[in-house]
């Protein structure tokens, strides 16, 4: 029989809401799970496993009590290091946050409170969400459970980790330009990177504004869709939360895909994707077609320019954000050492706080996004990056008015080993490569498991939708792990 952290969440809630399992159990299990394990692949940065059992305890006392609990209840959840959790240490995977508690939650783990899940723990992370193989992680690096010469992904690949070790039953991410989908194609599981606007921001912390968004990771498509239900939808706290109403996910994920237009992007299937990757995905298209869809290809010409569009506006959003990381208000405060004078004194503080605080990439690309915003290159880089990225939305626009949603990989090749990119930034970017249009048009995008490498490596397939059309990537996304030809 499986253990309770083996199960799915939408397989333990009617045991847990009905009695015959307790949460209390469930929680064991997975904490349990976290001992015996995560020593291997560090997917935590920090769990509360008292807390954790005392959530679980008073769920069960409210469910003998016949009280009415939440649409989670019981559900053992690691949220990424990157979102505000009141009581519990969030770092963003950076010495320069480490010790910060916050005073209160983002508004997706009050979601999740409300919901009655529990919160196991904080997962690792490239910093600030910099990073596609959580070799950034200003603590440790993360490894993929499968394979541990190899890396997760990033930057949420301790969420990923979490998941495919069996160390947790959900988990939540945070997609910039891939760090979701990546990490779950490297790992084997499902993330979804909702619309922007979507899912609230209050209480991430920020690293390319326009670009953030909170989304679910999970084993299969039914346990993403219940948890996107939970912590979708407006918030009034943040600006950017859009009005657009939200629907019962998991009930409209059995209508099939018959007669779905699917679109296959040329730009996706070119030179530069892994053989084995593309054998995948022409397979797992066949599957779909053989489901009812209908398949064509479409072009998103603008695709070539996306990373260097994206590079240049997330480091410029970035040098902003982070320049409040000064050791004054919360975190790391650097001590300068040797004599120093009064006057220079608060500047000397500023220099060791970040020095010190900040790894390489952090500061590589605070220090590229102060230069396209520096007085005389602005026209020639933001200006002309916003410029590119409004033409890569209208690529995806176009598309959408051809077909329904569009298939292609999550990621041009299966999990790369540790250190193999990690001295080589560009061709680390370049592993983004497929994952940062969807972010740069700010539509949904969920990537799902469509089979392996010969190497036994997961490969990740990602279905695209127009804008809040996540209703209708879930239902291609389950229709095709229910009847896929590969095990």
């Amino acid at each position: 029989m499986a253990r309770f952290n083996e199960m799915a969440a939408h397989e333990l809630l009617p045991k847990i809401k009905s009695g015959e399992v307790t949460a209390e159990a469930v929680t064991r299990d997975v904490l349990e799970r976290i001992t015996a394990e995560d020593h291997r692949i560090h997917a935590y940065l920090a769990i509360q496993p008292k807390a954790a059992l005392d959530m679980a305890r008073t769920i069960d006392r409210r469910i003998e009590d016949g009280e009415a609990t939440g649409a989670l209840a019981g559900i053992p959840i690691a949220v990424k290091d990157a979102i505000c959790t009141c009581g519990l240490e969030t770092t963003c995977g950076s010495k320069i946050l480490e010790g910060f508690v916050p005073p209160y939650d983002a508004t997706v783990v009050a979601r999740l409170r409300k919901a009655d899940a529990v919160i196991i723990g904080k997962t690792n992370m490239d910093q600030f969400g910099m990073g596609s193989s959580n070799e950034n992680s200003g603590f440790e690096p993360c490894l993929n459970p499968l394979d541990t010469s190899r890396v997760p992904g990033g930057s949420s690949g301790g969420s990923a980790a979490a998941l495919a070790a069996q160390e947790t039953i959900l988990a939540l991410g945070e997609d910039t330009g891939g760090s979701i989908r990546q990490p779950a194609s490297f790992c084997g599981v499902v993330g979804l990177k909702p619309t922007y606007g979507r899912v609230s921001r209050f209480g991430v912390i920020a690293y390319g504004s326009s670009f953030d968004q909170v989304g679910p990771m999970a084993r299969d498509v039914e346990d993403c869709a219940r948890l996107l239900g939970v912590i979708a939808g407006h918030d009034h706290r943040d600006s950017t939360s859009a009005l657009e109403p939200t629907c019962d996910y998991p009930a409209t994920l059995k209508a099939g895909i018959e007669g779905l237009r699917i679109g296959v992007p040329d730009e996706y299937m070119a030179e530069g994707l892994d053989a084995d990757v593309r054998d995948c995905i022409q397979l797992a298209i066949r599957d779909m077609e053989s489901l009812g869809a209908r398949v064509e290809s479409v072009h998103l010409p603008h695709t070539k320019y996306a990373i260097s569009t994206y590079y240049i506006l997330v480091t410029a959003e970035a040098s902003s954000n982070l320049a409040r990381y000064d050791g004054v208000k919360y975190g790391l405060r650097g001590t300068p050492v040797g004599e120093i004078n009064t006057e220079d004194e608060l500047d000397a503080m500023y220099a060791w706080t970040r020095s010190e605080g900040f790894g390489p990439e952090v500061k590589r690309r605070i220090m590229l996004g102060t230069y396209v915003l520096s007085s005389g290159y602005y026209d020639a880089y933001y200006d002309k990056a916003q410029r590119a990225r409004t033409l890569i939305k209208q690529d995806f626009e176009r598309a959408f008015e051809q077909v329904d949603v569009l298939v292609a990989p999550t990621t041009p090749t299966t999990a790369f080993k540790i250190g193999e990119k990690v001295n080589d930034p560009l061709q680390m970017y370049l592993s983004d490569i497929y994952t940062v249009p969807i972010n740069l048009a700010g539509v949904p995008a969920v990537s799902i498991p469509c089979g392996k490498a010969p190497d036994g490596l997961p490969v990740g397939m990602q279905i695209i939708g127009p804008h809040f059309g996540e209703e209708i990537i879930l239902r291609a996304a389950y229709a095709y792990e229910k009847g896929k030809s590969i095990v």
